[in-house]
């Protein structure tokens, strides 16, 4: 669970820039109790380590939904927090996380994954596979609660 923590603290902090202690705060609780009601059953996370430490990390979480022709089995899957600590960054770990993710979905039955592509995280889910979404729909969201950093 620490290791869990830390590296989504780092995704973060790397992604959108220093963190206001409360936002960590927040977020460790809610990380605990999400993993902790979650773990293998709609959530996955995915850790590779080298020489006793981890290094790197992917989640994966799995929605059942109303089957429809592009999601026959009417499971998807998000993908989030693809992180690998600066050090250990162009040696293949990442892809590897993703591949035994990729074949836990394919267990799990889950029609399509989807994610969220950085500029360079972009070559490596393409090189696995992943395309771009293209769709005449436009994605949008209602924020409820607003957010903090």
């Amino acid at each position: 669970m620490d290791a869990l923590i830390e590296l989504r603290l780092n995704y973060l902090r790397e992604d959108l820039g220093r963190l206001s202690a409360k936002t960590e705060e927040k977020i460790i609780l809610q990380l605990k109790e999400y993993v902790s009601k979650y773990i293998d059953t709609i959530f996955t996370a995915f850790l590779a380590e080298t020489d006793g430490k981890i290094v790197a990390t992917a989640f994966m979480s799995i929605a059942d939904r109303p089957a429809n022709p592009f999601m026959i089995t009417g499971r998807t899957a998000l993908v989030q927090n693809v992180y690998t600590r600066p050090e250990y960054r162009k040696k293949g770990i990442a892809t590897q996380v993703l591949k035994e993710l990729i074949a836990e979905a394919r267990r799990q039955n889950v029609s399509y994954i989807e994610l969220s592509a950085t500029d360079d995280g972009r070559p490596v889910y393409q090189k696995l596979g992943f395309v771009e979404k293209r769709s005449k729909y436009t994605d949008m969201k209602l924020l409820l609660i607003p957010e903090e950093f």
